[in-house]
C-alpha cells in the first residue's frame, strides 16, 4: 500500500506544476498592453503649446535631462545631429528638464547651446509622472506615430541604434 499512497503526493504536486507552467506560458504569450505617452499640457521655453496628442503622426523623441547632468551634456550633440536628421522626415524632439532642475539654468542652457528642439520645464513633475515617475538622467522615450511608447533607454543612447530604430518607426503607416 505503501508505493501508491506515495505516488498520489507526486501526481497532485506533477498536475501543480503543469497548471503552474500554462499560467506562466499563456501570460508571456499575452502581447502587453502598449504604454501610450501620456496626454499632458506643456509649454516649451518659447511658450508654444506643447502635447503629445498634438504630435500623433510624427516619431516623438523624448528625453528626460538636467544641466547638471554630465552625460546628458555629453550626449546633447548627438542628440542634436540625430533631430537634425529626421525632423524634415517627421520625427519631433521634446527635451524635458528634471522637476529639480533650475528654470533659470534650463534656458541658459537652451539659448546658450541653441538648443533646435522643444524644451520643457516639468517643475510641478507632472510629465514625469506620466512617464512613469523618471528618476535617473539621462532617460530617452521613443514614441511611434500612433503616440506609443516603444523603447526607453536608461542612460547615454547607442545613438546607431536609436537611429535605426527612428528610421524603422518613421517608415510604418499610422
Amino acid at each position: 500500500m505503501k508505493p501508491v499512497a506515495l505516488r498520489r503526493p507526486l501526481l497532485v504536486y506533477f498536475i501543480v506544476s503543469l497548471l503552474g507552467l500554462a499560467i506562466v506560458y499563456v501570460a508571456l504569450l499575452r502581447k502587453p498592453e502598449a504604454l501610450s505617452a501620456p496626454n499632458v499640457a506643456m509649454r516649451s521655453l518659447d511658450g508654444e503649446p506643447v502635447s503629445f496628442e498634438a504630435l500623433r503622426d510624427k516619431v516623438v523623441l523624448v528625453s528626460f535631462w538636467a544641466t547638471d547632468c554630465t552625460v546628458c551634456l555629453q550626449e546633447m550633440p548627438s542628440m542634436i545631429d540625430t533631430y537634425e536628421r529626421y525632423r524634415s522626415r517627421g520625427m519631433e524632439a521634446v527635451f524635458i528638464a528634471m522637476p529639480y532642475d533650475r528654470p533659470d539654468r534650463v534656458l541658459h542652457y537652451a539659448r546658450s547651446h541653441k538648443l533646435p528642439f522643444k524644451v520643457v520645464l516639468d517643475v510641478q513633475g507632472e510629465i514625469n509622472r506620466g512617464f512613469g515617475d523618471v528618476r535617473a538622467t539621462p532617460t530617452t522615450f521613443v514614441i511611434d506615430k500612433r503616440g506609443h511608447v516603444v523603447e526607453r533607454i536608461l542612460g547615454k543612447p547607442d545613438f546607431v541604434r536609436l537611429q535605426r530604430l527612428i528610421e524603422t518607426k518613421l517608415g510604418e503607416e499610422t
